[in-house]
């Protein structure tokens, strides 16, 4: 007899209904009560002992209650593809093999060898010879990937975008589109000698590959390539049409690359065509005592305003209380002085990743973790109390609730001897979720209205006229992003979300968890908001020993083979689930 069936049999049971009302109109009220309370004690017990054990408890800050919650941060399982043969098995084989480590890693070095950095200051194509650096480029890919340029239709935009074409069988599925850029920032001569190995070598030290564009971004295109390579070879043919999308001038807002690549795509499949994006982006690492994986599924917006002063010049020696140098440093400082408040959107990413921590994080902070409680409970915190919280762990998690401001360009005067008569500073925002460029425009506006009133300056805010003397006027470059939509992270059903989600967690171990993240910077997908809804900034490689960005933009950039050859292994996985995807 198991505990429930002793626990039913020791306690008073009635089983003829005659007899409960017999027995009631002898028995005293009291005697009633005594029957009630006992029943309800025992459904009390039973609900107790068998049914709230099953149930996930969720205790909503010290004025809430506990009571039943579904799971913030739900997880897939792994996904691998159902589809096999014995070829693909054999080619899973030898993606772990030495033989495959070497083959990549001659692959990746040959592509850091060649020079492809991008410039400010290039001109268009065709015009700045600086662009042919892209031509060698080319043909190296294509020495490289037989397979890729025998079976795929290749095009070129613009002259050096490159999209590839896989063609699926079943022209009712929408594509799947992978993406990544050439080029590379540049190295400045006087960094030469702070490298460890030169930036174009492509040296291997038996660890990692080392080079300008190793980490950012020539791993993730060559292992796009070498997956779909390696694919062919085994015989895979996709139901799903599989696209490839390369710029080449990420690195400098896109504009020639990527603002011409979309575009093209656009007009062959029309919006919301594809079925998800995949680009450069956020990756794995260990936060808060587990290891996360934070594909990006949102952007801050941005915006850039230049402010030109102009004042009335003049010999050094009889100046003004106040030239433009010193009005421009005064806005200046009220500008850098009145910082955006942290705020976090109820649609920002950061706060489903924080639900992520909460949940799976052994070390996820306690006092983050009762006014994240609060925030979803009956004792609801402030919006900021949370953000503040969530900031003090540094500059890189506050700038995610946060819009930032930061001067990067200031020039004026041209002799020392000469009053200055024109001034000119950029002020480079990126913007929050939940708020918009205009907010930025408005801001400044304001901040400047009092200046040139102090200064006796006429104001020229945004309006496109021509700048006058004795002025202040504010324009905004033409590149002004509002924050991108934000990805659907449901995984109720089959989604896009949940077949990435399954196959990190089928590559790396369900013990890592997949939260959604937000990117403070922009990438290429920012022309790519009308071909889907499901666009995702992820790079997938992953080593368990590296941290860190693999000091991408700056010297001794590097990438491990351990984390190149999990990138390949993720896109060949990634590919063929989405290839049997049912999506919702």
């Amino acid at each position: 007899m198991d505990e429930k069936q002793q626990l039913i049999g020791s306690l008073p049971v009635v089983n003829d209904i005659s007899e409960q009302r017999a027995q009631a109109k002898k028995n005293s009220r009291w005697g009633t009560i005594k029957l009630v309370t006992a029943c309800a004690a025992l459904v009390a017990f039973l609900h107790w002992a068998f049914v709230l054990p099953q149930l996930p408890l969720k205790h909503h800050g010290k004025h809430g209650k506990h009571h039943h919650q579904k799971s913030q941060c739900p997880q897939v399982e792994p996904l691998v593809p159902s589809q096999q043969s014995d070829q693909l098995v054999n080619m899973d084989a030898y993606l772990k093999s030495p033989a495959f480590q070497n083959a990549s890693v001659q692959r990746l070095s040959g592509a850091v060898q060649i020079d492809t950095q991008s410039f400010d200051d290039l001109g268009k194509v065709g015009e700045d010879k600086r662009w042919e650096v892209f031509f060698p480029f080319h043909e190296y890919l294509e020495n490289t990937f037989p397979l890729v340029y025998e079976h795929l239709k290749v095009e070129k935009v613009n002259t050096h975008g490159l999209v590839y074409t896989w063609q699926g069988s079943d022209a009712s599925l929408k594509p799947t589109l992978l993406m990544a850029h050439q080029d590379t920032v540049p190295v400045p001569d006087a960094t030469l000698d702070a490298w460890t190995h030169p930036p174009w070598s492509g040296f291997f030290d038996g660890k990692n590959i080392w080079g300008r564009g190793s980490s950012d971004c020539k791993n993730q295109l060559i292992a796009i390539l070498e997956s779909v390579e390696l694919l062919l070879d085994a015989g895979f043919t996709p139901a799903r049409t599989v696209l490839l999308s390369f710029g080449f001038d990420e690195e400098i807002s896109g504009g020639q690359g990527a603002g011409t690549l979309a575009p093209f795509i656009l007009e062959r499949y029309g919006p919301d065509s594809l079925a998800v994006i995949v680009d450069e982006g956020a990756g794995i690492d260990d936060v808060w005592g587990v290891t996360m994986a934070t594909p990006g599924v949102a952007e801050k917006g941005y915006t850039d305003v230049v402010i030109t002063i102009r004042m009335p010049g003049g010999h050094s020696s009889i100046p003004p209380d106040h030239t433009a140098i010193g009005v421009m440093s005064e806005l200046i400082t009220l500008i850098e002085a009145d910082k955006y408040p942290l705020r976090l959107d109820g649609k920002n990413p950061y706060l489903g990743q924080m639900y992520c921590g909460a949940e799976h994080g052994k070390d996820f902070p306690k006092k983050l973790g009762k006014l994240l409680d609060k925030a979803q409970g009956q004792c609801k915190a402030k919006p900021d109390q949370l953000a503040s919280e969530a900031a003090k762990a540094g500059p890189a998690i506050q700038y995610l609730m946060q819009t930032s401001i930061a001067v990067d360009v200031i020039g004026g005067g041209v002799k020392v001897n000469a009053l200055p008569e024109r001034v000119q500073a950029i002020v480079n925002h990126r913007i929050n979720v939940g708020e918009h460029p205009a907010d930025a425009h408005n801001k400044i506006a304001g901040l400047a209205k009092g200046i040139a009133k102090k200064y006796g300056l006429s104001l020229h805010a945004f309006d496109n006229t021509t700048e006058t003397p004795s002025s202040i006027s504010l324009t905004a470059f033409e590149r002004v992003l509002e924050p991108a939509p934000v990805t659907p992270t449901s995984v109720d059903g089959e989604t896009a979300y949940s077949v990435l989600s399954g196959s990190i967690r089928a590559l790396y171990g369900s013990e890592v968890i997949v939260a959604p993240g937000i990117m403070t910077g922009n990438t290429d997908t920012k022309y790519y908001w009308d071909l889907s809804r499901n666009i995702f900034r992820f790079a997938p490689g992953y080593d368990g020993e590296s941290s860190g960005l693999g000091n991408i933009h700056t010297v001794d950039e590097r990438v491990s083979i351990k984390n190149h050859v999990n990138t390949v292994k993720w896109f060949s996985l990634f590919i063929r689930n989405m290839d049997e995807a049912k999506l919702e």
